[in-house]
């Protein structure tokens, strides 16, 4: 059997020791390890751990911003409420992966602030969600599809924060299970919304 390309190899050894350890805790130097390789090859192809961590989230965590995108390029293919359960499904599974990862930043302030600059430098950050879906309910709101006076950016910020508080309040690796499964949770979601800004 062919081993896979190293940057791969990191990517998967990255992607298994943050979300077992956080990301505050998981080492450049045990994710070299895990993916046998050396560190200096993993900074090769990754110039730091935040540069790992996002693309662990873009790479291996269910792909949102995609999603998004083609919405704002192609809207009105399928109805609102259809694209906006989709975006609440593919939310809550990107934050139900992405929390235990994340969730150790926030023990240490000088590593999260490090973490935040880090993120500001390379354009991204979890306001990004966010942002693309306020677009995509603007071109919806331009079409006409949902009340003239929508306020799009509430909107996408009510359903992302829904999204990200499941996987907050309902932690899976600690065995706190949520009431109904994400698919059930997805369609509610974007029904209430929805009817919020029809």
């Amino acid at each position: 059997m062919q081993q896979k390309p190293t940057r791969a190899r990191i990517l998967d050894a990255a992607h298994d020791l943050m979300f077992t350890r956080g990301l505050a805790r998981a080492t450049t130097k045990e994710i070299a390890k895990a993916a046998g390789c050396s560190e200096a090859a993993l900074y090769k192809h990754f110039a730091s751990k935040e540069e790992l961590f996002v693309s662990v989230l873009r790479e291996r965590l269910p792909r949102l911003n995609p999603l998004l995108s083609e919405l704002v390029e192609k809207p009105g293919e399928r109805s609102v409420l259809e694209n906006l359960t989709e975006i609440a499904r593919l939310a809550g599974d990107f934050y139900a992966q992405s929390f235990p990862i994340a969730a150790s930043l926030y023990a240490e302030t000088k590593l999260k602030r490090r973490h935040e600059d880090s993120m500001r430098e390379m354009g991204t950050g979890p306001h990004m969600p966010i942002e693309a879906l306020d677009a995509y309910l603007r071109t919806e709101r331009e079409a006409g599809r949902i009340a003239p006076d929508a306020d799009t950016f509430a909107a996408a910020s009510l359903l992302m924060g829904a999204c990200a508080q499941r996987a907050f309040a309902y932690d899976a690796t600690v065995g706190k299970e949520p009431p109904q499964p994400v698919e059930e949770f997805a369609a509610a979601i974007a029904r209430t919304l929805l009817k919020g800004i029809s």
